[in-house]
């Protein structure tokens, strides 16, 4: 039986850097040992560290036990944020790189880039990119974890979004839930399987939610839709022949699962890891910790469940369509990667509404519900940290777009688009939006083109058009 940290927190541990310490010795050290002789062990160390310091096994428990306690010191930030590049900086609101600077004050940071599409959040700015040492940031992550885009490309004609409407529309409407809506038979899913959801006390209460939205969306800007997709590049990785095909573009993420995970974590980091108000949201777990090595292994599954919702819409999409499609892109943000940086050094790259554009790496950058969505093909740029934008980005927040925009007005410019809405809110109206051709300009170094989608047949939350969105 392995020892765990919560055994060590039962013997009288500290939560931190002397869980994971004393962890690794175990490791290395008593891995032949009976789990009540380690316990013993450690229970001595624990007791009086100060004997132990010129033991060859355990002197490095005993250092950090005798560290001084700092659970309450509040740690000081750089005097000046560490430099990054900012890409289409004339179109970012200045809340949003007020919060870059501070985010590259951080002890732990280590390089950065804010996207084109940047506007303010909480914690790090949507948009931006922060690679840490050895530190996790749940809101640098983000409440809607392992959030991505999936595109299923059909060899079906691009006019069947025309001549088949009726029956794309039907399917979209019989076939995708959204916000609270769920499937009442939702279909089975080996992520539901996963042995996390019983290992992590978290997660055993999220299994049952998990599975009652498995295959269903989030409320807000996640949509499910079906246009017509341009390949372009006739060396793209599917040999597809360069043409117009019918095409289905998702959006959404890891549900209430995700949320609940990043609530529960970023609460965790804040009482550990005390900073500046104004940096309140940044709290970090060291990934030394047992609380850094669970949330690690619990954003991943909430990635794979988002992954999984993804798939299970496109597999019922499939089936309306009586085909399969040939080829499926895929990509996420909202997700903390391990990486390599330009010097051959681990980092832990932050991407909170910002996507991997390393070299080579396929994405999906779409725009609002009337404009052209890019199927992209990442550079690999070092100053973008391998980076590139998830979208075109808010030009208004949900309440100004609420409070300003009329429905007549949005109407027409979707039907100028010829664009069929099933459902949304007027915070989601395509003029609250960034221009997306401006925001591809500004990242014309990051990413190439190799498609370019138009959405036809788009639907959101909500059966009734402009419906608010809880």
């Amino acid at each position: 039986m392995k020892i765990n940290g919560n055994q060590l927190i039962e013997i009288g541990y500290p939560e931190g850097k002397a869980i994971g310490v004393a962890l690794e010795v175990i490791h290395k050290d008593y891995s032949l040992e009976e789990p009540e002789n380690i316990l013993a062990i450690m229970k001595r160390v624990l007791t009086s560290p100060s004997d132990f310091l010129n033991d060859s096994k355990t002197y490095s428990i005993a250092e950090e036990l005798l560290r001084p306690n700092k659970k309450d010191e509040i740690i000081e930030l750089l005097p000046s944020p560490k430099s990054y590049k900012i890409y289409g900086k004339e179109g970012i609101e200045a809340g949003a790189i007020k919060q870059m600077d501070t985010a590259m004050r951080l002890p732990v940071s280590v390089a950065g880039a804010l996207m084109p599409d940047a506007h303010q959040g909480y914690g790090l700015p949507i948009g931006g990119v922060l690679a840490t040492k050895n530190a996790v940031i749940p809101y640098g992550v983000g409440v809607d974890i392992g959030c991505r885009m999936c595109m299923s490309i059909f060899d079906i004609p691009a006019g069947y979004v025309e001549t088949g409407k009726e029956d794309l529309m039907k399917m979209l409407v019989n076939n995708t839930m959204f916000g609270r809506a769920t499937f009442k038979k939702p279909k089975d899913h080996e992520i539901i399987s996963n042995p996390l959801f019983s290992e992590i006390g978290i997660l055993r209460d999220l299994k049952d939610r998990a599975y009652a939205q498995l295959g269903s969306s989030g409320g807000g800007n996640h949509f499910v839709e079906f246009g017509i997709v341009e390949v372009l590049d006739s060396n793209n990785e599917w040999n597809i022949i360069p043409g117009k095909y019918l095409s289905l573009l998702s959006h959404s993420g890891s549900r209430g699962m995700g949320a609940s995970i990043a609530n529960h974590y970023t609460k965790l980091a804040m009482e550990t890891c005390k900073l500046p108000q104004e940096a309140k949201h940044l709290a970090w777990l060291d990934l030394d910790t047992e609380a850094g090595q669970e949330y690690w292994l619990a954003m991943n599954l909430a990635g794979d469940y988002a992954s999984a919702c993804h798939h299970q819409i496109h597999e019922r999409m499939a089936i309306g369509l009586r085909t399969n499609p040939v080829a499926m892109i895929e990509n996420h943000h909202n997700f903390a990667w391990k990486e390599k940086d330009a010097r051959g050094n681990d980092v832990i790259v932050h991407r909170k509404g910002a996507t991997p554009a390393g070299k080579g790496v396929l994405g999906i950058i779409p725009g609002s519900m009337t404009a052209p969505g890019y199927v992209i093909r990442g550079k690999g740029d070092k100053e973008s940290v391998n980076s590139a934008s998830h979208g075109a980005g808010r030009a208004m927040s949900r309440t100004q777009a609420k409070n300003t925009l009329k429905p007549e007005a949005v109407k027409e410019q979707l039907n100028k688009a010829g664009v069929e809405l099933i459902g949304s809110g007027l915070d989601e109206a395509p003029m609250a939006y960034k221009d997306i051709k401006t925001v591809m300009e500004a990242q014309k170094d990051l990413v190439e083109v190799v498609g370019i989608f138009l959405p036809k047949i788009v639907r959101m939350c909500g059966d009734e058009k402009f419906q608010e969105v809880d």
